[in-house]
Order: C-alpha cells, then sequence, then structure tokens
C-alpha cells in the first residue's frame, strides 16, 4: 500500500495532514508505527469523524522513504 504514498497527491507531517483531515482533503492517512502517539492523537481522533480509512502497519523511515523524502514521516495523507 506504501506505493500510493509515491504516486499520488499528498502531504506530509502533522500540520498539513491535520488541516486535509479538517478540511474533508484526506482519503487515507498512514500513521508510522513508532511515532510518538500523544502526537497522533488527535489526528486519529480527526480521521475517525471524517470516516478517513487509517493504515499503522509502517516505521517513521518507511513512511519517508515512500513520501520520498530524506527524513522519517510520523504521518503522510494521501488527497482526494
Amino acid at each position: 500500500m506504501l506505493e500510493e504514498l509515491a504516486s499520488r497527491d499528498k502531504v506530509i507531517g502533522v500540520k498539513q495532514s491535520r488541516r486535509a483531515i479538517a478540511e474533508g482533503k484526506a482519503a487515507k492517512a498512514f500513521f508510522a508505527c513508532d511515532a510518538d502517539p500523544a502526537v497522533l492523537e488527535g489526528l486519529r481522533l480527526g480521521c475517525a469523524e471524517q470516516g478517513v480509512p487509517t493504515e499503522e502497519d509502517h516505521s517513521m523511515s518507511e513512511l519517508g522513504r515512500a513520501c520520498r523524502i530524506s527524513v522519517g514521516a510520523a504521518v503522510a495523507v494521501l488527497l482526494k
């Protein structure tokens, strides 16, 4: 499923992801399994409220590589 992050429009990071979810622009959210749970809790709640599917099976470094950035990512969101 990470192939989607390489080929589709997305946002990366907590602030941009929070905005996309709140504005109803998120199609799917990817949360890193090794990210700080306190940082991601609000995003998880936003996804639940908006009905955005989530995936939490990958590490920060795996998400970063899938997004083609040189650092890890706590969250990435595919856009509609």
